[in-house]
């Protein structure tokens, strides 16, 4: 299984059906407020997807579910308590659109179970016998939480939204995101091919100006979500904390370990870093260059 890279998709398959199944069954077997029963279906094919992770030795099987999750709660939230219309419809579509592209690049990039996500090795290494905990709360729960009241404003939205202009604002946005991640990542990608040193930096495109422009589609999407909701329902602004813990989550986590790894192998990182703009792919003024 960790050898054969046909094998682990069609076992990761299978997982995420039976994660799936097992979320249903929850779902239908609570009497609870819609919202919170999906909320609950959504822990439990986490902690399925955990239980496999753990005699399976790696917790990558874990890597899709953050984009897989929405694309399938959102559909299913409209048919079991929204309203299919074209604001829901145009919704959905900028969901699907941001969790197929994100899936089919980690499908790109995957290399089957021998291989494991290098963030979770560390956490291995530095959390010893507490890593089982580490893993099931911080690479799995966590996230999961987060992406669940990322799609808040949207399983709102699909009750009770209506659309406006600034509802229109709210879907390209969205769009132009998903849009930024899917040539940030492609210019990676080619960057990467064709590269012959590991330690050069990507400087051109979008990666011209800003470290991490794909880690900024990512912030932006949720912000779009966000920002449909609360122009078609401006009484739910509350719901902007699942958008605000995404970026925090990159700013203060993601983004950090990123670099410092980075900066362990990348030649001229240092002076790269204060060149180059965080997110935003804006070129820097001549002062902060030199």
């Amino acid at each position: 299984m960790k050898q054969s890279i046909g094998k682990s998709f069609l076992f990761t398959l299978a997982v995420y059906g039976l994660a799936a199944l097992f979320g249903l069954f929850v779902y239908r077997t609570l009497r609870l407020e819609p919202i919170v029963r999906l909320l609950a279906a959504d822990v439990a094919a986490t902690l399925l997807v955990y239980l496999v992770s753990v005699p399976l030795g790696n917790a990558s099987v874990y890597d899709p579910y953050w984009s897989v999750a929405p694309v399938v709660m959102l559909p299913f939230a409209i048919s079991e308590f929204g309203e299919w219309n074209a604001g829901t419809i145009a919704l959905l579509v900028c969901v699907v659109y941001w969790g197929v592209r994100l899936t089919a690049n980690w499908a790109y990039t995957f290399r089957g179970y021998a291989h494991q996500d290098w963030r979770y090795t560390m956490l291995r290494e530095k959390t010893g016998a507490f890593y089982p905990l580490v893993s099931l709360l911080g690479i799995m729960l966590f996230p999961t939480l987060v992406v669940f009241f990322c799609l808040l404003p949207a399983l709102h939205y699909i009750q009770n939204g209506g659309v406006n202009w600034m509802t229109g604002l709210g879907f390209l946005l969205c769009l132009s995101a998903a849009t930024l991640q899917l040539i940030a990542d492609a210019q990676m990608h080619a960057f990467q091919t064709r590269a012959k040193n590991r330690a050069a930096i990507l400087r051109t495109g979008v990666w011209r100006h800003a470290r991490h422009p794909n880690y900024l589609g990512e912030i932006l999407m949720w912000w779009g979500v966000y920002l449909v909701t609360v122009s078609a329902l401006p009484q739910l602004w509350p719901l902007g904390l699942g958008a605000l813990l995404n970026t925090l989550m990159f700013l203060f986590i993601s983004i950090p370990m990123a670099e410092t790894r980075l900066s362990g192998y990348k030649e001229g990182f240092d002076a790269y870093v204060v060149e180059t703009n965080l997110l935003l792919p804006l070129p820097l003024g001549k002062a902060k260059q030199r």
